[in-house]
């Protein structure tokens, strides 16, 4: 099922998190909000939308990483209901695409509805007071070829950094729903 993100309040303050990354060991957003921001991204392994934009997203928190962002992936889907995203399935989806960032485990769900999250991809930037200031797309090539693109969140987390607020007009991330517990 297709959904779009939301309209969001920018300056809203992210709730400190702590979840398990793949080794079991925890991650807390505050401890990972780096010198410029913190991009937060919620996603899952099955997903297509994910998967179209995965070695592209791999590429520019490697970039943003570098010019002091933090960048955490967590993974809120109930696993149970879909196996493709059990932990297991989380470590090897991290190895195949070289992920260098955390991947952490929702499992409880209770992160993604802190955050207001309803799709994989859904995306969050925060300014280094960890205060929203980008709720959109990963890029504008989406599931298309990436020829041309423009890299919305790498330029959005780059504005963040330089005057702590995000563009004034954001695309909404687009993406499969969140497999909620029921």
């Amino acid at each position: 099922m297709l959904l779009d993100t939301p309209a969001v309040d920018l300056g809203w303050k992210a709730p400190d998190f702590t979840l398990p990354d793949l080794d079991g060991s925890p991650v807390s957003f505050g401890e990972s909000l780096g010198a410029k921001g913190a991009a937060v991204i919620f996603m899952c392994n099955h997903c297509p939308y994910v998967k179209a934009i995965m070695t592209r997203l791999v590429e520019d928190a490697k970039v943003l990483m570098q010019e002091g962002f933090g960048v955490l992936a967590v993974m809120s889907n109930d696993y149970q209901s879909v196996p493709a995203d059990n932990p297991a399935a989380m470590r090897a989806f991290a190895e195949q695409y070289g992920m260098r960032f955390p991947y952490l485990l929702d499992e409880d769900q209770s992160v993604a509805r802190a955050f207001g999250a309803v799709c994989t991809p859904d995306i969050f930037g925060f300014n280094s007071d960890g205060e929203l200031h980008y709720r959109g797309r990963f890029d504008s090539a989406g599931m298309g070829p990436a020829a041309g693109r423009t890299a919305d969140l790498q330029e959005a987390m780059r504005q963040i950094g330089r005057t702590g607020k995000g563009p004034v007009e954001q695309v909404a991330s687009a993406g499969c729903s969140i497999k909620w517990r029921v």
